[in-house]
């Protein structure tokens, strides 16, 4: 059985130093390994074979066999760590709470808790005929995020 902690190290070890961090790694059923990376500057594929040859040092294949897929976490994909957030900031996103709620706007700050988006809300001021669109500041808790990832619009 493939030693998933030694796996983490691996390519903890071979992103130090870099401005890549970690998204996901798990082995799935028939050993098969994912490992999902991403960066402020985005992944390419030499990097991505770089780190597939550092595990493939580590781990022998005559020893146990494994599928290996290393590769960057997708841009549409939903954001999973903390760091994602960060890489967003100022960018607009689209969050589904776990209460249901679909809430788009522009990440406006991460915190250790919890995140803030700015939602464009129309106001109508007193005295005034026509709303105007003010943004206002959402904060949400990451343990109430079913699924956030950045918004492409056309």
């Amino acid at each position: 059985m493939i030693d998933i902690d030694l796996l983490r190290k691996t390519v903890e070890e071979s992103i130090e130093g870099t401005n890549m961090f970690l998204v996901d790694l798990r082995i799935e059923p028939g050993n098969h390994i994912v490992v999902e990376i991403d960066s402020t500057d985005g992944i390419d594929v030499d990097t991505c074979a770089s780190i597939t040859r550092k595990i493939e040092a580590v781990f022998d294949r005559d020893k146990e066999d494994y599928e290996l897929e290393v590769g960057s976490a997708g841009l549409t994909a939903p954001f999973k760590v903390k760091q994602q957030y960060m890489k967003n900031l100022g960018k607009e996103i689209e969050v589904l709470t776990t209460d249901g709620r679909k809430i788009k706007g522009v990440l406006s700050a991460v915190n250790a808790g919890d995140y803030v988006v700015e939602v464009p809300t129309k106001v109508k001021e007193p005295g005034e005929k026509k709303p105007k669109v003010v943004n206002q500041p959402v904060t949400i808790n990451y343990d109430q995020t079913k699924t956030a990832r950045y918004l492409i619009k056309f």
